[in-house]
């Protein structure tokens, strides 16, 4: 049987999904980040979460090759940020952008409703993707807020 790709981004479209800013470092220490809506997470003993990230993607070396990411999950009013780093450019998507760094000196984006620290735990095939796994060594989450969502399409909120 062919499946036919419209039909099936179509059919994808109707699970709605949370939206994600995944960031690390080149070697050379510069920021480097993602806008990511294939997040999940896989374990709770030990804890570990996994992204997808195509392999045409300009950052794909970097998450691939890298020793630790962040994923920074998005507020309902965090959609520029979303749009940003879904830009080309990967230097502009950081002008004027709240960063911290924790542990492992990734950049981890501010004002989010969770941040996730990990350490690049494995690295799977998933056709054009890559599926990149990582094991948390810390976090943060507000008690307040609502996430940004993608739903057909578009933005969505609760």
């Amino acid at each position: 049987m062919t499946i036919d790709p419209r039909a099936f981004r179509n059919a994808l479209g109707c699970f709605a999904t949370g939206i994600t800013v995944v960031t690390t470092s080149c070697p050379d220490g510069h920021p480097v980040g993602v806008t990511v809506n294939s997040f999940s997470s896989v374990s709770l003993d030990p804890p570990l979460v996994l992204f997808s990230l195509g392999r045409a993607s300009q950052a794909y070396d970097f998450f691939v090759g890298g020793t630790a990411f962040a994923v920074n999950i998005l507020a309902a009013d965090q959609e520029d940020l979303s749009n940003r780093f879904s830009r080309r450019d990967l230097q502009e998507r950081w002008d004027g952008v709240g960063v911290e760094r924790w542990d492992t000196g990734v950049p981890i984006l501010t004002g989010c409703l969770a941040n996730i620290e990990c350490d690049r735990h494995a690295v799977h095939d998933g056709g054009d993707h890559a599926i990149v796994v990582g094991r948390v060594r810390c976090l943060r989450a507000v008690a307040e807020g609502k996430p940004l969502l993608y739903f057909r399409g578009s933005y969505a909120q609760l």
